[in-house]
């Protein structure tokens, strides 16, 4: 016979510590990415990115003055779209 036990005031407090961290990462997430962020989260270069998906009319992005600015969350949304849609 095996017996655990369990100290429900130390899963308590894990589950707190993993749930502020989600949190702290969560609130690090940018509200927008201009061209060097998008570049770094898609492992591609501007020319890459210009020829592949930029100019698609999905593409979420706004000039705001002389620099582009991509919303984060639309932007992820589609370039996952983008790539399913990418012959194998």
């Amino acid at each position: 016979m095996l017996t655990v036990q369990v100290d429900k005031k130390e899963i308590q407090e894990l589950c707190k510590q993993k749930v502020s961290e989600i949190v702290k990462e969560i609130d690090l997430e940018y509200v927008f990415w201009d061209t060097a962020e998008l570049k770094r989260r898609t492992c591609m270069s501007w020319n890459t990115i210009q020829d592949t998906f930029f100019f698609d009319p999905r593409f979420p992005k706004r000039k705001v003055g002389h620099k582009w600015y991509f919303p984060a969350r639309e932007t992820r949304v589609f370039l996952v779209t983008w790539l399913e849609e990418q012959p194998y």
